[in-house]
């Protein structure tokens, strides 16, 4: 028998056996040759690259959010092109690839030219083409970044006697925090066209050309003349070269599910849509597989913990400024889209919508087709990028008193959890009237907007906001696991008002067959000698 310490060392020592016998993940490490000399865990996606680098394309675009694995599909092909053919064993390649020819390979980083000014650009471009000029034995180049990359093209296509395959990661980077900069975009755009230029006068000398990036430039302005780019991101045949699909999931990482489900005490099914909440959702194409966020999904594994890992990694500064330049708000975030492919598939410096912007980016994704119309619906993908999205836009609302807006959203989240509205409204009202007043707060939409913003932070409800019904559209509907909530928001004028609207065009009807209890809530706010102030009436 077994004393407790002993017992608990035993579950210790277990544990990281269980460690120690998983593969390692490839946190941080964007490299294919790596991963697969340090044998650490590795998505098999090389049928894509089989399929991909024998097409009738020698130019082709790929566009996809940041951290799915565009940097390790670039690599993927450097090390297929290099002919390593001893990293690819046990692979879907290895039983299609027969030749294995080795090509010069030029890959050039561009996510290392973002934030700079048009001299520093020159600087950078400078410094990627000296490194690869290094490796051909060139030591005296030419002047300017073109013909530099025109002389390293040929270079390497006489001294191999090969076609020369050329790797452009992050294309887009140095552009894509001055999008809404007009005058500063042309200047770096210009930058990165005389930089590409060579790409057309080489085709003849050129085996293979990939570029991967978030956004959509349009051909004209990026490539000059290069006119035959083919643009896979939307092929059904390519939805899944990047991410994790579902069924790769459940197969390459099924000891990975049950290993968190064990840390989590949780079943594996649950796992599996605990998953799918936070990090699923995504759709590239009309009839793309679901597609998790890759580095979320790692993330989530290494640390046994279901956090919002992608949305913590970096910023949105550059969507933040879209949204002010195209008057986007919180709410319309809420709101699924129906567009045709060309209205979000446009290229960034001819949109006139942010919808492009968001889809590219990966705040929005595909969720539904419709043949008939070729109509697509959009939507936020997942919780992650929700609740990540509404808290990067509290702060432009809130000022400061965000932290105490964030704590007031989880004491919220609590008490409604056990069915006491009236509580968390009274804790709402209470942090309302310790936000400052200004001006421009003095209108319907602001308080509808800051409202709708902090509703949608409690995360463990669904949040729809203006919802259809027969009569018109409710402000916002709170679902939770056993009541749905009716809101109806009024500025200046009284809860009864608002109730009553509730009541007047029978918004609950919509939800008869919800078999769930329909709590009805109306809310005014008003502005009383410069304080923010808050009543309301559950029936």
């Amino acid at each position: 028998m077994l004393v407790p310490n002993n017992y608990a060392n035993l579950v210790r020592i277990r544990s990281r056996l269980q460690i120690m016998a998983r593969k390692l993940y490839p946190i941080g490490i964007q490299t294919f040759e790596r991963i697969r000399k340090e044998d650490r865990l590795y998505i098999d996606k090389t049928e894509y690259v089989y399929k991909m680098t024998h097409t009738d394309s020698t130019y082709i675009f790929l566009g996809r959010p940041r951290r799915f694995g565009k940097s390790l599909l670039v690599t993927t092909l450097q090390s297929y092109f290099e002919g390593k053919k001893d990293l690819f064993k046990g692979l879907a390649i290895e039983n299609l690839e027969k030749d294995w020819t080795e090509y010069p390979v030029l890959h050039f980083d561009m996510s290392g030219g973002k934030h700079m000014e048009k001299e520093q650009l020159e600087r950078y471009l400078a410094f990627i083409l000296e490194n690869e000029e290094k490796k051909w034995g060139i030591t005296h180049p030419q002047i300017d970044a073109n013909n530099r990359l025109m002389a390293l093209i040929d270079t390497a296509y006489k001294k191999s006697g090969k076609q020369v395959v050329v790797l452009i990661d992050e294309y887009d980077a140095p552009m894509l925090d001055v999008a809404h900069e007009k005058e500063q975009l042309d200047v770096l755009r210009n930058v990165m066209r005389n930089f590409y230029s060579p790409l057309k006068y080489s085709e003849a000398k050129l085996r293979f050309v990939f570029l991967t990036g978030i956004t959509k430039f349009s051909q004209v302005s990026i490539f000059s003349e290069l006119n035959n780019i083919t643009n896979i991101s939307m092929d059904d045949d390519y939805a899944g070269v990047c991410g994790i699909t579902k069924e790769e999931l459940v197969t390459q990482m099924a000891e990975d599910i049950k290993e968190l489900s064990q840390k989590r005490r949780m079943s594996t099914e649950d796992v599996i849509e605990k998953l799918k909440e936070n990090y699923d959702g995504y759709h590239f194409s009309a009839f793309s597989p679901d597609v998790f966020n890759p580095f979320s999904v790692l993330n989530c594994f290494s640390k046994g913990k279901f956090e919002a890992y992608w949305f913590s990694s970096g910023t949105p500064t550059y969507l933040i400024n879209m949204m002010r330049k195209y008057a986007f708000t919180p709410i319309d975030l809420g709101e699924k889209m129906e567009a045709g492919k060309d209205d979000f598939d446009a290229a960034t410096e001819t949109m006139t919508t942010i919808m492009p912007l968001l889809y590219q980016s990966g705040y929005f994704t595909i969720k539904d087709y419709d043949e008939d119309t070729e109509l697509y619906t959009l939507a936020l993908p997942n919780k992650e990028i929700r609740v990540g999205l509404y808290r990067s836009l509290l702060p432009h609302y809130l000022a400061s008193k965000t932290v105490m807006g964030n704590t007031t959203i989880a004491k919220m989240s609590k008490l409604i959890n056990l069915g006491q509205l009236d509580e968390a409204l009274l804790l709402f009202k209470t942090f309302l009237e310790t936000v400052p007043y200004c001006d421009n707060t003095n209108y319907e939409g602001h308080y509808q907007q800051m409202m709708y913003i902090m509703f949608a932070l409690l995360t463990n409800f669904r949040i729809l906001v203006e919802q259809h019904t027969a009569k018109g559209r409710t402000d916002i509907t709170m679902e939770t696991h056993d009541t749905i909530y009716i809101m109806e928001l009024k500025f200046n004028k009284t809860a009864e008002e608002a109730l009553q609207q509730i009541n007047d065009k029978r918004y609950a009807d919509a939800f008869a067959l919800q078999n769930k209890p329909v709590v009805k809530v109306g809310i005014n706010y008003t502005i009383k000698e410069k304080i923010s102030t808050l009543e309301w009436v559950i029936e």
